[in-house]
């Protein structure tokens, strides 16, 4: 398989799935409103997704950004119900706060501030104690989801007037589809048109000779985790702002579309290959074959199945390629 065969792939499969589900339930897929909806909820899986690719192209993984979603926005909207001038028992208890504006826009800063500080103790301590992506973030997942109910026992945050990001629109268009491309886009000038992505893909092809030719390896790493995690705490407040509260379970096994997404896209798992575009191209299959399966009234836990099966076979089919090319 060659190198045009492997990112034409991604793109025909997609083709595929949304062929298969015309087919099958035209009525219901074939709608306006199911496009919309399917974009909408892209827009959290995308902008993580996003942050992921520099991951996998620097040949890391981050198991711990489903937790980090839940914990960031539970910190998010602590702050918010904090800056609005609510009491603890009112947080805790579940209390309508009436929000203000300057709260909403300064607890999402703090939200995705919150997650770029996640990032960075995920990044720091694989740089700084020489430990393996997979442990450290294996690690950190049960530590934030930990954090996350201990905050309120278990409890969500209500914030009940934060719903821009979800319902509202910039222009014609949704919101969060609109920070979904401005992510993408600022992602796609750091990867291609920087010197830092330059030297993501360098420490993903060959970390030791990436050293060698002057390239601060785990500054870029430090720099690569702290992103992912700006870019879960964003998609948190999105996904707060859509449910109108934040939920200590969300989030959870969201880290498998999301890294299946830029599997899927072309990214390889061994690193130094990569790009934003095959990351939209598998974001988008991802979305619309959940869709249809949920639309057919298939199960999450037969939806599980697939998803993970398309993981092990886009794997496989990246590591006899590159055998091939060998």
């Amino acid at each position: 398989m060659n190198r045009f065969a492997k990112q034409l792939l991604p793109f025909c499969s997609l083709i595929f799935i949304i062929s298969l589900w015309s087919f099958l339930e035209p009525d219901n897929f074939l709608s306006f409103r199911n496009f919309s909806n399917v974009l909408r909820r892209s827009s959290i899986n995308g902008i993580m997704a996003a942050g992921m690719t520099f991951v996998i192209i620097a040949a890391g993984i981050d198991l711990s950004v489903g937790s980090m979603l839940a914990l960031c926005g539970m910190v998010g909207s602590a702050a918010m119900l904090f800056l609005s001038g609510a009491s603890w028992s009112q947080i805790a208890g579940g209390n309508y706060v009436p929000l203000t504006a300057s709260a909403m826009f300064w607890g999402t800063v703090i939200g995705v501030l919150f997650g770029a500080l996640c990032g960075w103790v995920n990044g720091t301590l694989i740089t700084r104690l020489k430990l393996a992506p997979f442990i450290v973030t294996l690690g950190t997942m049960s530590i934030f989801r930990g954090i996350t109910y201990l905050m309120n026992d278990g409890k969500p945050f209500a914030v009940s007037d934060y719903t821009f990001l979800d319902i509202g629109t910039i222009g014609p268009f949704p919101a969060s589809v609109v920070i979904l491309v401005l992510v993408l886009a600022a992602a796609a000038f750091l990867l291609n048109y920087t010197p830092f992505g330059r030297y993501v893909y360098a420490v993903g092809s060959n970390p030791e000779t990436a050293f060698h030719v002057g390239i601060n390896v785990p500054r870029i790493l430090t720099v690569i985790y702290t992103l992912t995690g700006a870019c879960t705490g964003l998609a948190a407040m999105i996904t707060t702002s859509r449910a109108s509260s934040a939920q200590p379970t969300a989030g959870i096994s969201l880290e498998l579309d999301v890294i299946a997404a830029v599997i899927i896209g072309g990214c390889s798992p061994s690193g130094g290959r990569g790009t934003l575009t095959g990351t939209i191209i598998g974001t988008l299959l991802i979305s619309f074959l959940r869709n249809g399966l949920t639309l057919l009234d298939i199960s999450t836990n037969v939806q599980l199945v697939v998803i993970g099966a398309i993981i092990v076979l886009a794997v496989t089919a990246d590591q006899l390629a590159t055998k091939r090319q060998s």
